[in-house]
């Protein structure tokens, strides 16, 4: 019963977003700079522009008591379908030597499927919802065998015209052992612009499962947009706690284009100014956050196995 109200009310608020593009001009914001959601683990604030279409990918390490995981390619898909929402899609991740309840094992993990929906700007703050569903088409050993819903209310905040505080607030379902186990996370980052295309962050991050230890991380990394709908991205993390990783490490290349609206994103294009052409999210890169039930044990918002 639960699968099915989850998956009535995604796709319910995927077919009233897709009407939504008939009355949106999309490409009139095509020029504004891409914003991802990587390599943080706190998700962009803001959508994807209306008729964009962005591709994030990466690949990452993970090393715990002198084993490494390795996955790629990360990728989550986004298109914009109005002003303020995109439907998103999560890969599935290969995983070689990846750390489940019953040893390791090498494959696919589950896809995704969700939306977001911006709320904001309120006073000051960029603030969305994002409802999303994995479902279990996973390698035997990584899948979690069931329709795992989950919410995040990820939101932000200029602080100066260089540094910018940002946040989430997430809570998931997730199969483990045949049963559901109530996961919350939440995470705080502060993000500092050091050129128009540069910047740098620093993000702490905690899940608290019902079953399980709570675990803890910080982060540290950087993204650099080479063009403005192109950008490159590093990452650093090590775990706080026993029910974490001890370290990981990551490179992502994320890129967007123009799909619907190709004639007004072209006269946008003339009419931007020069000085916006990297700004994006209060001076932002965005997130990372692949939407795969895998990759978000793997991330924090679901509890990775026991070490």
């Amino acid at each position: 019963m639960l699968r099915f109200r989850w998956t009535l009310i995604l796709w319910s608020a995927i077919l009233i977003a897709a009407r939504e593009v008939q009355a949106e001009r999309c490409g009139a914001h095509a020029p504004d700079p891409i914003a991802t959601d990587r390599p943080q683990v706190t998700s962009s604030s803001i959508v994807v522009p209306c008729g964009s279409l962005q591709f994030e990918n990466g690949l990452q390490v993970t090393g715990n008591a002198g084993q490494r995981t390795f996955d790629l390619p990360e990728t989550s898909v986004r298109l914009g379908v109005a002003t303020k929402t995109e439907l998103r899609f999560g890969i599935p991740d290969y995983f070689w030597n990846d750390q489940t309840t019953s040893g390791f094992a090498t494959g696919l993990s589950d896809m995704s499927i969700g939306m977001k929906q911006q709320l904001g700007p309120i006073r000051g703050f960029d603030i969305s919802v994002i409802p999303s569903i994995s479902l279990p088409t996973g390698a035997n050993a990584i899948s979690s065998h069931g329709y795992d819903p989950a919410v995040q209310l990820p939101w932000s905040r200029a602080l100066t015209k260089a540094w910018t505080a940002a946040g989430m607030f997430s809570v998931a379902w997730p199969t483990q052992g045949l049963r559901r186990n109530l996961t919350g996370q939440s995470s705080l980052y502060f993000d500092r612009q050091l050129t128009e295309p540069w910047d740098a962050y620093v993000e702490y991050s905690g899940s608290f499962p019902q079953r399980g230890g709570p675990q803890h991380q910080i982060d540290f990394g950087t993204a650099y947009k080479f063009t403005p709908h192109q950008q490159l991205d590093f990452h650093c993390g090590f775990g706080l706690s026993d029910a974490v990783a001890d370290y990981s490490l990551g490179i992502g290349y994320s890129f967007r284009f123009q799909v619907l609206g190709t004639h007004l994103s072209r006269r946008a294009s003339i009419e931007a100014s020069p000085q916006s052409r990297f700004r994006t999210e209060a001076g932002t890169s965005g997130s990372r956050r692949v939407d795969s039930a895998a990759g978000n044990a793997r991330r924090g918002i679901y509890p990775a196995p026991s070490v």
